[in-house]
């Protein structure tokens, strides 16, 4: 490759839109105050969580059937700060926008920050051709509710570029999570 990561990164950015808005660099601080940091690291992406989130609702005797899912099981809430209970979990959605080029893959995996917590944000991959708002998935494994901050940071994306651009990409083949615009639920 020839550049370090933070630079290809970087160059991946600008010629191919691959990361919308896109902060140059890591941000630890905000207006004075501290963030759990996000942007351009030195091999990867930091996230952002955006305020839109789908809380599971916890109810008695109900089941969670990806061929059959009631989408009543999960609530719209927006919020700045969202408090995720015990043993629960929670969709949200990237402040991001991805453009996979063809030839490029991306792995996202959660922040050793919220780990350390007990929150574990299920690892996703961003498939070459792939474009849309990354839905993210987020657990509480604790005993104890766990705080998440909307316009922060929450998972990390990895990069890869492949040696031959697939035949057929994400895009091409039509793949059921392509140009999400938001949190999207379950697909078979």
């Amino acid at each position: 490759m020839g550049l370090k990561p933070d630079s290809w990164i970087r160059k991946m950015c600008l010629e191919h839109n691959m990361i919308e808005p896109f902060e140059d660099k890591l941000v630890r601080e905000v207006d004075g105050k501290r963030v759990v940091s996000y942007g351009l690291s030195s091999a990867g992406y930091d996230l952002r969580l955006n305020n839109k989130f789908k809380v599971c609702d916890q109810r008695f005797f109900a089941e969670l059937d990806v061929k059959n899912l009631d989408a009543s099981l999960f609530i719209d809430v927006e919020v700045d700060r969202l408090v995720i209970p015990p043993h629960g979990f929670v969709l949200a959605e990237s402040v991001e926008k991805f453009n996979m080029p063809p030839d490029v893959l991306g792995i996202a995996i959660g922040k050793s920050t919220f780990a350390r917590v007990g929150c574990v944000c299920n690892i996703t991959p961003l498939e070459p051709g792939w474009s849309g708002i990354l839905t993210i998935e987020l657990s509480n494994t604790s005993p104890l509710p766990i705080a998440v901050y909307a316009m922060e940071g929450i998972c990390q994306v990895i990069f890869f570029q492949t040696d031959d651009v697939p035949e057929v990409n994400y895009a091409m083949r039509n793949g059921k999570y392509n140009a999400q615009t938001g949190i999207t639920l379950p697909k078979v």
